[in-house]
C-alpha cells in the first residue's frame, strides 16, 4: 500500500551516495575492508566505550554477545515480553532460558520490581530494552545486577544517542547492542554493533563474527596463514555497509534533533486530547524518538481511521509471551498484567527526521476528529 504519510522515511543525502559509490568503484574490499574498522572507531567514540564490534544485524550482534558473555544451557536471562522478538529469542540461541518480567508505565521498559521477583539461582543476566528510544530504568536495573552479581546487557537497538543526564545509553551495562536496520536512528540498511569496555568480550566477539578465525590481516588480500581457534559464524558487516554507516553517523546528531523537534511538536498538540496519552520521559531522560508511541483508547479503531486517511500506524509491540511459538511450542504461561494491558493500547505514529509540520498537523487533526 502507498501511504500518504508513511510510518518512517530514511534520511539520506549525497554524502551517503558518495561513500558507497567510492567503495563500489574501488573494485575491491566489498566484503572486508578498512571502512569497517573506521566505522567501529566512530561508534565507540560516539557512545563512549573502549570497544565496538560491527555485525550484519542487531540480532547477530545480540546472539554473539550472549556467547561472548558465556551465557549457556541452564542459565536464565530476564527479558521483557514487550519487545521485538529477537530480544527474547537470543537466550534460546545459546541454549539458555528467557524469563519474562513485566514493564513499568513511565518508560515502558522492564520494571525493576518485577525483575527482582524473577531472579533465581539460575539467573545469569538481565537484558532490558530502551523502548522506542526512551531510556528504561537502567540505573535501578544496574543496582539490581550489581547486588546479585548478574550480567547487564542493554538492548539499545532503538536508542542510539539516548542518555540519562550526561551518561549515554549503552554505557550503563556490561555491554550493549545497537541496530542499524532501516527504520532505526541511523541506518546501514541492515546491520548492528556491540559496544563494551571489556577486552575479553571484545576479543571473543571478533572470533564469533568471523568463523572463529584469528584475524591479523585482511583475509582476502593476505598471503599469511590464518588459524581457527573457536567456533564462529559469518556475522560480519561488509565494507560497503560500513561505508554507508560512516556517512550516516556523521549526521546522527542532526537526525536526532530533527526527531526530537518533531516529537515535541506532536506532544504539544496531542497532549490535551481525551483518549490518548503521549509517552513523556522522566526528568533528565533524553528520548531520541526512534518510535513515536502513544497510549490510545479504542486503539484498533483509531488505526483503521488513520489508515482510511492514508496515515500509517503500527503496533510496537505485541507481547512475545503470547505469540504462537512461546505459548504452544515453548509452553510459556506468564502473568504480566501491565505488559498485556498496555500492549492493547499502544500505537506508533509516523516519525522520521524529515516529517513536515503540515503532515503532523494532518495526523493531529485526524486524531482529534476520531475522538470528537
Amino acid at each position: 500500500m502507498s501511504w500518504k504519510i508513511p510510518l518512517f522515511k530514511i534520511y539520506w543525502d549525497n554524502e551517503d551516495v558518495n561513500h558507497v559509490t567510492h567503495e563500489i568503484q574501488s573494485g575491491m574490499n566489498w566484503a572486508v575492508g578498512p571502512q569497517v574498522a573506521e566505522f567501529e572507531e566512530l561508534i565507540k567514540e560516539k557512545i563512549g566505550t573502549k570497544y565496538a564490534v560491527t555485525f550484519n544485524s542487531g540480532t547477530s550482534a545480540l546472539h554473539s554477545l550472549l556467547l561472548a558473555h558465556n551465557i549457556t544451557k541452564g542459565d536464565e536471562v530476564i527479558v521483557p515480553s514487550f519487545t521485538f522478538i529477537a530480544t527474547a529469542n537470543s537466550p534460546l540461541f545459546v541454549g539458555a532460558k528467557p524469563v519474562f518480567a513485566d514493564i513499568e508505565r513511565e518508560t515502558l521498559g522492564l520494571d525493576p520490581e518485577s525483575v527482582n521477583e524473577m531472579i533465581t539461582d539460575k539467573t545469569k543476566a538481565i537484558l532490558p530494552i530502551h523502548y522506542g528510544g526512551c531510556p528504561c530504568k537502567i540505573r535501578e536495573l544496574k543496582e539490581i545486577a550489581e547486588d546479585h552479581d548478574l550480567i547487564l546487557i542493554e538492548d539499545a537497538a532503538e536508542a542510539q544517542g539516548a542518555k540519562i543526564g550526561d551518561k549515554n545509553i549503552g554505557t550503563f551495562g556490561d555491554s550493549a547492542v545497537l541496530s542499524f536496520c532501516q527504520n532505526k536512528i541511523m541506518t546501514t540498511g541492515e546491520g548492528g554493533a556491540v559496544v563494551t569496555d571489556c577486552e575479553e568480550v571484545f576479543e571473543r566477539l571478533n572470533l564469533i563474527r568471523s568463523h572463529g578465525r584469528l584475524e591479523h590481516a585482511n583475509y582476502f588480500t593476505s598471503l599469511e596463514p590464518f588459524d581457527y581457534v573457536d567456533l564462529g559464524f559469518n556475522f560480519r558487516m561488509s565494507n560497503l555497509t560500513a561505508s554507508l554507516g560512516i556517512a550516516q553517523i556523521t549526521k546522527v546528531d542532526k537526525m536526532i534533533n530533527m526527531r526530537r523537534n518533531n516529537s515535541l511538536y506532536l506532544n504539544k498538540h496531542l497532549n490535551n486530547i481525551d483518549g490518548i496519552k503521549p509517552i513523556i520521559p522522566p526528568e533528565s531522560y533524553y528520548h531520541v524518538y526512534q518510535l513515536y508511541t502513544i497510549i490510545a483508547n479504542n486503539r484498533d479503531e483509531l488505526m483503521k481511521h488513520l489508515a482510511d486517511k492514508g496515515i500509517m500506524s503500527k503496533i510496537y509491540f505485541d507481547p512475545v509471551h503470547l505469540t504462537h511459538f512461546y505459548r504452544n511450542s515453548m509452553k510459556y504461561e506468564c502473568e504480566l498484567p501491565v505488559t498485556e494491558e498496555l500492549s492493547k493500547k499502544v500505537v506508533t505514529l509516523p516519525m522520521y527526521p524529515a516529517l513536515e509540520e503540515k503532515d503532523m498537523d494532518i495526523i493531529v487533526q485526524e486524531i482529534k476528529e476520531f475522538y470528537g
